[in-house]
């Protein structure tokens, strides 16, 4: 539909500099300041637990690229997949070395660990040119000598699968040639329990290129629904789009809606935006250097969410690099609104914030009142089975400890009633299993305070603000 579609797709870099961390001292349970600001902490993959499943086989896809963001900073459990782009397809059938290969080992290794599929996206923009894919689907050799380097690639990466990107294969003779390799990769993929799936444009006649039968080969499609819409990417053309596609006979649980983490008509990450002005996170323009720049904010981002869960498969971004690593992350917020959950601070009666020691992600980590600076350390979830979330770990009583005065700390999440958590009517979080609620030690107020479990009285410490 665009021919500009993702021409632009090439992201911002940026720098994260993280300041230096001053030494912090504990003292009859409160830590003395020194702790560092936490300004610049995001969270890592050793620190997340096993990727949440989300209801109905609900689908979070990101893609990330060999030339821009790091695997270490990917939010894998509130992913369920992670296509790794481009690799660029030759006319004979061969396939181009992969770009940075360590990245693309180290993210499957992370990926599988956190329970997330890791799939190799073949193709791209490609600078406008897919006469790579036209020639080599063209001739029954050089599909079948395409599809064997691309089961080589899948078995040499240990990937869970294949995204075939051509943008895009016109109606006619074209969509012949990518039907029947699509039908191909299919048999050769699913027969070895791998994973076929496409990116799509998101609408028009282009859209005709790609034949319903097609839809009975993959296992989705990640509809690529931006680049166009004024304002960019806007709910209603989105949706106007995905249900085309949908009356064309596309499965509502294999339509995956697609979604920027960029502006248009200049191409601004997500991330750079918020960082230039924190309110842009609940906007869907603003403007930069004189000009109207426009993409999806958090607002925009929930309702399609809520739209996807009650009439598609999924969500897909384009792409993860470009996400706020902070509270306004695109990413969690697609997880929270597809989970029920709620994310955000835990406040104090005096204003302070439930905070995750010195951002530590190792169990046993203490937790404290610290003043709120909207850092990955003072972001809880409160989910719909009881816990309390923070950089993929849980809300904890020391040990499951029932007695006054029982620390609370950070550790993996493992179901037990000492994960539990109830608001209630008078603004406490009680513990069912000890009977006791989350309050501070000597019930201080001051910054480091230590959090533990007492008798329920409703005072003033026991009192929270939730999400």
């Amino acid at each position: 539909m665009f021919s500009i579609a993702r021409a632009l797709r090439r992201p911002l870099r940026s720098r994260v500099t993280i300041g230096a961390l001053a030494f912090l001292t504990v003292v009859a349970g409160v830590f003395v300041p020194g702790q560092p600001s936490q300004a610049a902490a995001l969270p890592t993959a050793a620190g997340n637990a096993a990727a949440a499943a989300l209801p109905n086989g609900f689908k979070s896809v990101g893609y990330t690229t060999s030339w821009s963001g790091n695997v270490n900073t990917i939010q894998y459990r509130k992913l369920t997949h992670i296509n790794y782009a481009f690799v660029i397809p030759n006319a004979n059938g061969t396939l181009a070395a992969v770009q940075n290969p360590s990245k693309l080992r180290s993210l499957v290794v992370q990926g599988h660990a956190n329970n997330v599929k890791v799939l190799i996206s073949i193709g791209g923009w490609m600078g406008g040119n897919d006469s790579p894919f036209e020639s080599m689907a063209s001739t029954a050799a050089t599909r079948t000598a395409f599809v064997t380097n691309t089961i080589n690639l899948v078995q040499r990466y240990n990937v869970d699968g294949v995204d075939i990107d051509w943008e895009y294969p016109n109606p006619g003779i074209s969509a012949k040639k990518f039907t029947l390799l699509m039908n191909q990769l299919s048999s050769a993929l699913h027969s070895r329990g791998k994973l076929l799936t496409a990116a799509v444009v998101s609408g028009g006649g282009t859209a005709l290129g790609v034949q319903p039968a097609v839809f009975g080969y993959v296992d989705f499609l990640n509809i690529m629904l931006y680049d166009g819409g004024s304002p960019h990417a806007n709910y209603n053309w989105t949706i106007s789009n995905i249900n085309q596609w949908k009356s064309r006979g596309l499965p509502a649980k294999k339509a995956v809606l697609g979604v920027p983490f960029y502006s248009r008509p200049t191409y601004y990450s997500y991330a750079r935006l918020v960082a230039t002005d924190p309110a842009n996170a609940n906007r869907d323009c603003t403007t930069v250097t004189g000009g109207q720049q426009c993409y999806n904010g958090r607002p925009t981002i929930r309702r399609k969410t809520q739209w996807a869960m009650a009439h598609a498969g999924g969500m897909m971004n384009w792409e993860l690099s470009q996400d706020s690593g902070t509270a306004t992350s695109l990413v969690s917020t697609i997880y929270d609104t597809a989970t029920g959950s709620r994310s955000g601070q835990i406040t104090s009666t005096t204003g302070k914030c439930v905070d995750v020691y010195w951002v530590r992600t190792a169990n046993g980590t203490p937790i404290q009142l610290w003043p709120c600076n909207g850092t990955n350390a003072q972001r809880w979830t409160v989910t719909g089975n009881g816990t309390i979330r923070a950089l993929g770990k849980c809300l904890d009583v020391s040990a499951g400890s029932r007695a006054n005065g029982a620390k609370v700390q950070l550790w993996d999440c493992n179901g037990t009633g000492a994960q539990v958590w109830q608001p209630q009517s008078n603004s406490t979080l009680r513990n069912p299993q000890s009977n006791k609620c989350l309050d501070s030690l000597n019930r201080s107020t001051a910054a480091g305070a230590r959090l533990l479990i007492r008798d329920c009285n409703g005072g003033a410490s026991q009192r929270w603000r939730l999400p």
